[in-house]
């Protein structure tokens, strides 16, 4: 009976175990992303838009985000998406 119960046990860990493991994977994930801040303490933000044509669209994005002036912190073209990471201009 012992051992049956043990075996019960274990069962019932499985779902939490797959789970915790699902999440870890994701987290792991987004360790990819831009720098959350430059080293003057300014928070960065990525937009992606379509690589072919114009890529007016990031650059729309990142204008209203930080209402007109932005600072460009990278771009790359990866198969058909362009990705903008930016930084707002600081207020003088």
């Amino acid at each position: 009976m012992t051992r049956f119960g043990s075996s019960l046990f274990r069962l019932r860990r499985l779902p939490f175990a797959a789970g915790a493991c699902a999440l870890l994977a994701a987290l792991s994930a987004c360790s990819s992303g831009p720098p959350l801040f430059l080293s003057d303490g300014r928070p960065t933000v990525q937009v992606q838009c379509p690589a072919a044509g114009d890529r007016d669209s990031c650059v729309q994005q990142a204008r209203a985000h930080c209402g007109g002036t932005y600072d460009t912190v990278n771009s790359s073209v990866n198969g058909d998406t362009y990705t903008l990471v930016f930084a707002c201009r600081a207020t003088k």
